[in-house]
């Protein structure tokens, strides 16, 4: 089980994500309580996962619009963003659009090809929440958010650029 990264802390993952090609009946026979599903099957079966007496986080893909969320988000506990591979970064537009314009205050979680180098860069776009890829530290992983002392331009998490900041 990947490691996770939830607020600065290193924690016990209680969700089970649900991969792309489940069925909705396999997916609500997961034996965790907390279930991470595809966007396109949480689009498909909203109402079933809803009345399913499970708590339901949403996974949106690179290529998901995530202003298809704009009138659900607040009722969603988790959204879960994949970064596909290192070289596709469209999860960091995600994450800014989710916590800046939609104001989704839950958690938002990086999932997929989570490196070191990228989690004080995903923090800055408002994600808060880091399943890791075995083989990472995840000691190492925690420093990596003070790799960097100062930001110059405006983030999610420090609206005000430096230069306004004086």
């Amino acid at each position: 089980m990947p490691t996770l990264i939830k607020d600065g802390a290193i924690i016990d993952n209680p969700w089970h994500t649900v991969q792309k090609e489940t069925e909705l009946a396999e997916a609500l026979d997961a034996v965790e309580d907390h279930v991470i599903v595809p966007f396109s099957l949480w689009q498909e079966h909203k109402g079933e996962l809803g009345e399913s007496g499970k708590t339901v986080g949403v996974w949106l893909d690179s290529d998901d619009d995530p202003y298809e969320l704009a009138y659900d988000a607040g009722d969603l506990p988790l959204i879960a963003l994949n970064f596909p591979v290192f070289r596709d970064g469209r999860a960091f537009s995600s994450a800014a659009i989710l916590r800046g314009r939609l104001s989704f205050k839950g958690e938002l979680r990086a999932i997929g090809d989570v490196l070191r180098d990228q989690l004080f860069y995903m923090k800055r776009c408002g994600i808060n929440s880091f399943e890791l890829e075995d083989g990472i530290n995840a000691e190492e992983a925690l420093a990596s958010f003070n790799d960097f002392s100062e930001n110059y331009q405006s983030t999610i998490e420090t609206p005000e650029p430096l230069f306004q900041r004086r």
